[in-house]
């Protein structure tokens, strides 16, 4: 068992740092806005970033509106366009994993891979020690090991920890979150109205940031070239009892929009792609106690990474390919903690065993609900962030 790190007292602001030099995310939203100017008003030199994920030039609405919001706070304004990278990294792995069968989350590819790359390289170049974003979430520095980590926001409805869980220490040691201790969104868009901000009011931003107001995922898909032939609908014991659309048009404990009937209430229980069928059952069948992940990491520690290593570790000594146990680098298990299969889930008590393959298994005292593979499942130990990974 690992013994994770202490409570102390958390700091929102960071001192250690040579200036007062900050680059932020700046969507041009209340959030991002609202942040910009709560740093402004600490001492900080804010400069306003924005990204452009899709390559609309900086004439397009979204871009418009980050100018318009960096003029009104008096703020240097930067121009990205990350489409490039975007696409790379976040549209095809969403397409290639609805593909699979998984139900990806992009923002958890993009924090990492793209928008907080983009953000370090920035503040780089413009001589600047600080990030910032407008995330519900906040930073911590353990007193002793000095390590870094993502923490809950103290709001619970807004917080986006979940969101974080793959950043490194080396972003998260630049990272300021200025809404942290938000009470809620309403309370930033006081601070907005107080300071008379143009964008006080502007409704929240959509969920995928790619997908157009009106659309939907599954015509991106489809104009992605990710239109998947029908298939069969099917029981738990492989009894075919109709026809889907399609695997992309479904996720795990989807009841609505199935196109069947079956005289009772149906559930998505599982997707096979290389069937090309997809499961239905009773909602009782979509609880879990088990879930793995891959792709974890954990206390800083990419875990499939080092499993790697160990088979090959072991491939070039002669040994079987299999992976050792990951007790060398000091633990098998962890217990004591709480996880997220979703961002939209309550923290749930659960052990966690470290498997040979750099897998991490979950257990939870109490059954979870529609553990999805491509969604994330974060551990957390109080309030810190310890990592996650990849649902399978």
């Amino acid at each position: 068992m690992i013994q994770t790190k202490r409570k102390i007292t958390i700091t929102m602001w960071k001192t250690k740092m040579k200036n007062k030099k900050v680059v932020l995310g700046l969507s041009g939203g209340v959030d991002s806005t609202t942040a910009a100017l709560l740093l402004q008003e600490k001492g900080y030199e804010v400069i306003g970033l924005y990204f452009d994920a899709m390559g609309k030039g900086r004439e397009d609405a979204g871009a418009v509106r980050a100018e318009m919001a960096a003029k009104q706070l008096g703020i240097k304004f930067l121009y990205r366009d990350v489409s490039d990278i975007f696409r790379e990294k976040v549209i095809g792995n969403f397409c290639s994993e609805y593909v699979c069968g998984r139900t990806p989350n992009p923002c958890i590819v993009c924090n990492p891979d793209v928008k907080f790359k983009t953000l370090l390289a920035a503040a780089d170049e413009e001589g600047a020690d600080w990030i910032a974003t407008g995330h519900y979430a906040g930073t911590y520095q353990d007193p002793e090991s000095e390590e870094w980590f993502i923490r809950r926001a103290k709001s619970e409805a807004k917080d986006q920890s979940y969101m974080l869980y793959r950043l490194g220490e080396d972003v998260i040691s630049r990272l300021i979150l200025p809404l942290n201790d938000a009470e809620d969104k309403e309370a930033v868009r006081e601070i907005a109205r107080k300071k008379a901000l143009k964008n006080a009011e502007d409704k929240d931003s959509q969920e995928i940031c790619f997908i157009e107001d009106g659309d939907d995922y599954k015509a991106f898909l489809r104009r992605n070239g990710c239109d998947l032939p029908k298939g069969d609908f099917v029981d738990a014991d492989g009894n075919i009892l109709g026809e889907h659309q399609g695997i992309l048009h479904y996720t795990i404990g989807q009841r609505k929009g199935l196109g069947i009937a079956l005289g009772k209430p149906a559930f998505v229980t599982g997707i096979d792609s290389e069937k090309n069928q997809v499961v239905l059952g009773d909602n009782q069948d979509l609880f879990k106690t088990e879930v793995v992940s891959d792709g974890n990491i954990l206390l800083g520690i990419d875990f499939s990474r080092l499993a790697q290593q160990e088979r090959e570790a072991r491939q070039a000594d002669g040994e079987s390919g299999e992976a050792r146990s990951l007790g060398i680098i000091g633990f098998d298990d962890m217990s004591g903690i709480t996880a997220k299969i979703r961002y939209a889930a309550k923290p749930a008590a659960a052990s966690l065993k470290l498997l040979p393959d750099g897998k991490i298994l979950a257990t939870f005292e109490e059954p979870q609900r529609a553990p999805t593979p491509g969604q994330s499942i974060v551990f957390y130990q109080d309030d810190l962030v310890l990592g996650g990974g990849f649902i399978v």
